[in-house]
Order: structure tokens, then C-alpha cells, then sequence
């Protein structure tokens, strides 16, 4: 796939000057810190030291007096609560932040997470009458429910009150709930809009914790579950997410709860847990359940108190896992050649994709699949209770949500984000949402939108690659969405050592005006460099071209020595 390297921009010599002298670091650095917004000393201090203590009262948000009032009202009534959430890795662990914390001052909380394939996303009808059925006074919703006009209205015909804890985007109309927790409502002052699901919940428990005088450090226990949810659900590492997840990450590096601590051990992590880690190691096993069976298997896993408990329970979860790959990996493929089979549809600047058997919980991977070999805006759709299910996915900066708002008329359901939506509508008329799509998609696409962009934090030299450098790059962490790891540009190389790695990866050494590399360079996925287009036999890197490339810096642990690579992002040839 092609890429285009788009530099950021560099700041002025003074603002330079200023920051490299107030927190002593080099120009380079003092510019990458100043495109984050980080221009002085304190906000230095800030960004590399976040503190809990800069959390936003959470009775800044729209609905939290009232959401307080209701839960306190049940339990001084003795009503029973039922915590809901979706089936995901940001509702199951927003279900397990909520329920946990609740269970322990009041006894007479359950929680309920619905079948993806009996009852579909969200807050469901089933839902509603189990929670009428076994007396439930109290619905709190997490991680859905923002556009769930019609079943809030049936839970207030049958007595059941409920409080929406959500991110998602807003219809016009909101829910008759007791309160609606979504900081992304219009007329929500909350500072901070980009909170995951859980991260709503942990707000919900923060003010009740506030009501009842409990000290905060008291919540701190469930901020392995937020940082979970933050990684898994790609929500903006910036501002409250970051506190949440730099702590978050201490906890689950230090004194994990015995859930994660046992998909630790069976994802076979073995140095410190990062965002990356989470995203594709420790979420997909914690989402397979949900994809594949049922969800309720993670809440329990994710709430476990014994090690050993959870150690089995996470031997399934891990089980079920294996088998989604497999799924993914079939469906991926099928994906593939029916892309390829349709040549009319090649020129289309969207891809919406239909079967009727593919398995319902892996449609939204096999999305992201396709935009890592196609990049365009991509639905992928299969039949479930008679309709057509979909997950979709977007590329940088384009709002799919907005852009399957355009074309209402022809479906069912729709809710979501800017970069991933779920959707339901009439078998029959896939054929006219797909062309509706596209048209909507040709219609909002631009330029920047059709190729992968890759921004370039700065230019390094080789005698700038050292663990100096490096030590100060680390402490930038936890890397993700709105803080991505640095990537930098070192032009004019040429490569030395190059060795193909199972036939699919790159290990080589750059020289630069006579210097060798000190780290090793690795390009994954980058084989066909190795080769030139018209000789195959001849390894291009080989034949001493002089190229540019763009990486990240990593650090290396083998055999309990360190050392520094390259994470070669991409290869430019003069």
C-alpha cells in the first residue's frame, strides 16, 4: 500500500529555544512536545507526570445529580438494580467496573448483557422484560442505549426506570430516562467529550463514591478495567483518557485484578503492558466471547476474586479465541476474492460487502481487514433474524457514521462513531444501500481521504539514535489515538545485512555518510522490497540505492539485554 509521509509542522526557533532550555531537551524533541500541545514547563510537568488528582468533577456532566439521586433512592428503598451493558470489550468491562464497584455497598445488584445474536446491539425488548420479569426496579445502561427511544419508553410502561451511561453519538431525540450520561450531548458542559463507555461508568461510581464520602483512592482498583477499555475501543489517549490510562496502566502492570492477570499469563505477555498490548492481545480475547457465544463469560472472568478461578475461566475465554481467528481468518479471505471477482466495483470509493452465513462476530474485524488492504470506507454485512447485519469501518478523518446517517431511509437501526458504526436493515435492499453508499461516499470523499497518511514527527540522524533519546520518548507514553508513538524520517541511507524473516519481514542495518546503524531496522510485512521489480532474484535494498524511511524506535529485551530498533513504518527509493 502506498503512503503519504506528511510532515508536521515545525514550530517557531523561539518556542523551540524556550522549551529545549525549560525542560532540557533538544530542538527535536522540544518540537515533537510543542505539536502536542506542550509549550511550557507546566504543561510539561502535566503531560509527562498526569495526575489523578486533575480528574473533572463528575458532577460536571449532564445528569449526574439525577443519575446519584436514582441509585441512592435504590438502595435506600431496597429496589433491586440491574446493570446493563453491550457485549464488547468496552460494555463488558464498563459492566464489571459498575457492577463490582455497586456490589460492594449494596447487595441486591445483578448485572445483563444481551445476546449478540438473539437480541442483537444494545438495549433490547428481551432485555427490557427480564428486567420487568425479575423485579428490577432500576436499569443502569453502559457503553449503549443513546438512541433507545422505543425500549426506555416500554421499560417506563412496565415500572422500570433507567439512567444511559454512553459516548456515542446522539440522535435528536434522547431516551425518557431518569438521566443521560454522554458528554457528547449539545448542551453537556462536561470538559471532556472522548471518554470511553467505561470511562462514563467510572465517572457514574466516582460521583456516587463523592455522595457517600468514600475517598477516591478507593476507585483507583478499577482503573485496569478503564485502560482496558480505552486501548480496546480506540477512544483519544488526550486529556481525562490520559490520566485514566497512564494509571490505568500502572495497575494492570503492578496489582491487576485476577481476571486480567490470568489473560496475562495466558496471552504470554512477559515485559511491562502497553496500549498495543491491550488492542491485540489482552481485548480480542476479552471481546471473543461476545463474538462468538456469550459475553456474560467475560463479565465473570473480568469479576473473578480467586486466581485460580480465573485462570480457568480465562482457559476458555482463550479457547473461544482460537476459534475466532480461525473465523476471521476464513472470512477475510472470502472477503478478498469477492472484492477482486467484482471488476465494476474496483473504481468505487467504498466497499459494502454481503453473506448471508459469514459469522456475526467477526464482520467488524474482517472491516478493518479490508481497509488495511483496499483503505476506502467498508461495511461488511451478514444475515441475522432475518435481516442484514452490518459493521463498519473507516479510514483517517472520514465519518462513516455520518455518511450511513445520509442513507436512513433504507435501514432499520443505525448508531455509532466517526470510524466505526453498527447497522441493520431489510435483506432486499443491501442492493440500494450499497449504491446509496457509495454515492454518498463519492460524493464526501477527498483526496487526503484515498491513501493512508503517515505523519512525520521530525528528522533524526544516526548519532541522535540513542537510549537518551529514547528514555525521553518512552516517558510520552501510553501511546494511542491523539498521542501517537513518535515516528521519525532518516533520509538518505542505504542498507547493509538485509535479511527476509519467514518470508514476509525485513531485518536490515542503514548507513549514513559512512555510519552504520546502531539499532537493527525492521520492516514487517516488507519482504517484496527485498526484491526488484524487474529481476526477482536481485535483492533491491542490495544493490546500494540510496532510499529514505520512516520508523519508530523501540526497545528490544532478549536474553535480559536491551537494545534499540527501528520499526520501519515505510521505504522511499530516490
Amino acid at each position: 500500500m502506498e503512503y503519504v509521509w506528511k510532515p508536521k509542522p515545525i514550530a517557531a526557533q523561539s518556542a523551540l529555544e524556550k522549551l529545549s532550555k525549560e525542560i532540557n531537551v533538544n530542538p527535536t524533541l522540544a518540537n515533537v512536545l510543542i505539536n502536542r500541545g506542550v509549550e511550557s514547563f507546566e504543561q510539561a510537568k502535566d503531560y509527562f507526570r498526569p495526575s489523578l488528582s486533575q480528574l473533572h468533577d463528575p458532577y460536571l456532566m449532564k445528569g449526574m445529580q439525577e443519575a446519584v439521586n436514582r441509585i441512592e433512592e435504590a438502595i435506600r428503598d431496597e429496589q433491586k438494580i440491574l446493570v446493563y451493558g453491550d457485549y464488547d470489550v468496552d460494555g463488558t468491562t464498563a459492566v464489571s467496573l459498575v457492577y463490582g464497584f455497586l456490589k460492594g455497598i449494596y447487595p441486591h445488584v445483578d448485572f445483563y448483557i444481551p445476546d449478540r445474536y438473539k437480541e442483537g446491539y444494545g438495549i433490547s425488548e428481551r432485555g427490557v422484560r427480564y428486567a420487568s420479569d425479575e423485579n428490577f426496579s432500576l436499569v443502569i445502561a453502559l457503553d449503549c442505549g443513546i438512541k433507545a427511544i422505543e425500549k426506555v419508553a416500554l421499560a417506563k410502561e412496565l415500572g422500570v426506570d433507567f439512567i444511559i451511561c454512553d459516548h456515542h453519538t446522539p440522535g435528536e431525540i434522547l431516551p425518557a430516562a431518569i438521566a443521560v450520561l454522554d458528554a457528547k450531548q449539545t448542551d453537556c458542559q462536561y470538559p471532556y467529550k472522548e471518554l470511553s463507555g467505561c470511562g462514563v461508568g467510572f465517572k457514574l461510581i466516582q460521583a456516587i463514591a463523592k455522595r457517600r464520602n468514600i475517598d477516591e483512592s478507593a476507585l483507583y482498583g478499577y482503573l485496569d478495567l478503564v485502560v482496558v477499555s480505552i486501548a480496546a475501543d480506540i477512544v483519544p489517549i488526550t486529556g481525562e483518557n490520559r490520566i485514566l490510562a497512564y494509571y490505568g496502566l500502572d495497575r494492570i502492570n503492578n496489582t491487576p485484578r485476577p481476571g486480567l492477570k490470568a489473560l496475562i499469563l495466558r496471552s504470554k505477555i512477559e515485559k511491562d503492558i502497553g496500549i498495543s498490548d491491550i488492542v491485540f492481545k489482552i481485548g480480542p480475547r476479552i471481546n471473543a466471547s461476545g463474538r462468538l457465544e456469550h459475553a456474560k463469560a467475560s463479565v465473570e472472568l473480568l469479576i473473578s476474586t480467586e486466581l485460580d478461578e480465573a485462570l480457568e475461566r480465562a482457559k476458555v475465554v482463550d479457547e473461544v479465541n482460537a476459534t475466532r481467528r480461525n473465523f476471521d481468518e476464513n472470512i477475510t479471505r472470502e472477503a478478498f476474492e469477492m472484492i477482486a471477482a467484482r471488476e465494476e466495483e474496483q473504481t468505487w470509493n467504498s466497499t459494502v460487502l454481503f453473506k448471508e452465513d459469514w459469522h456475526k462476530g467477526v464482520i467488524g474485524i474482517v472491516a478493518s481487514r479490508c481497509i488495511e488492504k483496499y483503505y476506502r470506507p467498508t461495511i461488511i454485512l451478514t444475515e441475522s433474524n432475518s435481516k442484514a447485519t452490518g459493521s463498519a469501518r473507516s479510514v483517517v478523518d472520514f465519518n462513516i457514521y455520518e455518511a450511513i446517517a445520509e442513507c436512513s431511509d433504507l435501514l432499520d437501526q443505525f448508531g455509532g462513531h466517526k470510524y466505526a458504526a453498527g447497522l441493520t436493515l431489510s435483506v432486499d435492499k443491501v442492493p440500494a444501500f450499497q449504491a446509496k453508499f457509495e454515492e454518498v461516499v463519492r460524493n464526501r470523499i477527498e483526496e487526503v481521504h484515498r491513501k493512508p497518511v503517515i505523519e512525520i514527527d521530525g528528522e533524526l540522524l544516526l548519532d541522535q539514535i540513542n537510549y537518551r533519546f529514547y528514555n525521553i520518548l518512552k516517558q510520552m507514553a501510553p501511546f494511542g489515538p491523539g498521542n501517537p508513538e513518535p515516528i521519525f524520517k532518516i533520509s538518505n541511507v542505504q542498507a547493509e545485512d538485509v535479511v527476509v524473516l519467514k518470508e514476509k519481514h525485513l531485518r536490515f542495518k542503514i548507513v549514513q555518510d559512512g555510519q552504520l546503524t546502531t539499532p537493527v531496522c525492521l520492516g514487517f510485512g516488507m519482504a517484496d522490497r527485498a526484491k526488484d521489480p524487474d529481476l526477482t532474484t536481485v535483492n533491491f535494498l542490495r544493490s546500494r540505492m540510496r532510499f529514505d524511511l520512516v520508523a519508530e524506535m523501540r526497545e528490544n529485551f532478549f536474553r535480559d539485554k536491551s537494545s534499540l530498533q527501528l520499526y520501519v513504518k515505510d521505504i522511499k527509493f530516490d
